[in-house]
């Protein structure tokens, strides 16, 4: 039987450190204990925990029942010379398996190394990192779906993903039970597509490189940044990147160049918010095409840019050391970070006119 807990802080679940108490906790160890813990809730809330690597969680904490998904291991299906289908559980931590794929010369998920929490989260929030989306090698998601009452099998068409996104996010009508994935047999990786990743292995952009050295490689880059879980490093206290690169139509986006450009033209010690401010400014944001004309723009240069360094505290919260996108628990309650995350979000729209939106999901809590 599942192990029922009341009144569990819920802080100690989730990498922020942060977030109150839960009414009832209940951890699941297998596919049909996350069914029945689920269904014991009824009609009422239940929020679902693995890694806690992608959520706030309010001071208040939760008023309904916690399920604590601790499923763990794969399974391979399916397997030829070119390729191997494997199913993952959905408490299977990430990185753990990311390191088994690589071991064995499977080629898909490499660039995603370092990437805290359960595999079960990484269809909701379509992880993606350094030129790879998970969405790239899943071929299925079985999940119970709450309103039908009935555990189903989801193609990825039907999971609707998208841009750090999916039909799971914002819903809680589907609990992820596990995940199925088609991996190529190979011992180099996938087209390296970033930049950064490119430049670090020394290769160009399209090169593939052997899986090995791509996975060093983003961990590296990862811990550079304060993106891998290391309890000595208070700037890993964080859910990673809080914002979510905006996606701007082709005309927001001349509307956008034309602050920048006003922008960049100031001097930097005219531009305002001097206690925040940047000590230095990039000459160009970064951006990326997409389809029909639009265009993502990085969101750590927006923030840079309008005016917020790295270490800018606010309260109990600051944003990184060594990354602008990460807000981080330096201590204080969950309020104090969501108000250092209202202020960055109001600053940048006040200077470029582009909205920030979250990357995690935020419980009983809202900006």
């Amino acid at each position: 039987m599942p192990e029922v807990s009341p009144d569990v802080s819920l802080a100690r679940w989730t990498t922020l450190g942060l977030g109150g108490p839960a009414r009832r906790m209940i951890a699941a160890n297998s596919v049909d204990e996350i069914v029945q813990s689920v269904r014991s809730a009824g009609d009422g809330p239940a929020l679902v925990l693995a890694g806690g690597s992608n959520v706030v969680i309010g001071d208040d904490g939760f008023p309904g029942v916690v399920v604590l998904i601790q499923s763990a291991g794969w399974t391979v299906t399916a397997a030829d010379d070119n390729t191997v289908d494997l199913v993952v559980q959905a408490g299977q931590n990430w990185d753990d398996f990311v390191a088994f794929t690589v071991a064995e010369g499977l080629a898909g998920v490499e660039c995603l190394s370092g990437v805290p929490g359960s595999t079960g989260a990484t269809p909701i929030q379509n992880v993606g990192a350094y030129g790879q989306d998970v969405s790239e090698v899943i071929t299925a998601v079985t999940v119970l779906d709450r309103l039908a009452d009935e555990v189903v099998e989801l193609s990825a068409a039907e999971c609707d993903f998208a841009y750090r996104g999916s039909r799971f996010k914002h819903n809680d009508r589907w609990v992820v039970l596990s995940v199925a994935m088609r991996l190529a047999r190979s011992p180099l990786s996938t087209p390296i597509r970033y930049a950064e990743l490119a430049r670090r292995l020394g290769v160009e952009p399209g090169d593939h490189v052997p899986l090995e050295q791509v996975r060093a490689a983003v961990l590296a880059l990862r811990r550079g940044k304060g993106m891998v879980l290391d309890p000595e490093d208070p700037d890993t206290r964080s859910v990673g990147s809080f914002f979510m690169n905006p996606v701007l139509s082709a005309s927001a986006y001349q509307m956008f160049l034309a602050k920048a450009d006003a922008r960049l033209s100031l001097d930097p010690a005219s531009a305002g918010r001097t206690a925040a401010r940047s000590e230095k400014t990039s000459p160009a944001p970064a951006t990326w095409p997409e389809a029909d004309g639009k265009v993502k723009v990085s969101a750590a240069w927006l923030i840079e840019n309008a005016g917020f360094r790295k270490g800018y505290a606010r309260g109990g919260a600051a944003i990184s050391g060594k990354h602008t996108l990460a807000l981080t628990n330096r201590g204080g309650r969950t309020e104090d970070l969501l108000e250092l995350a209202r202020e960055v979000r109001d600053g940048v729209h006040a200077r470029f006119g582009v909205t920030l939106r979250p990357e995690p999901v935020l419980i009983n809590c809202e900006l």
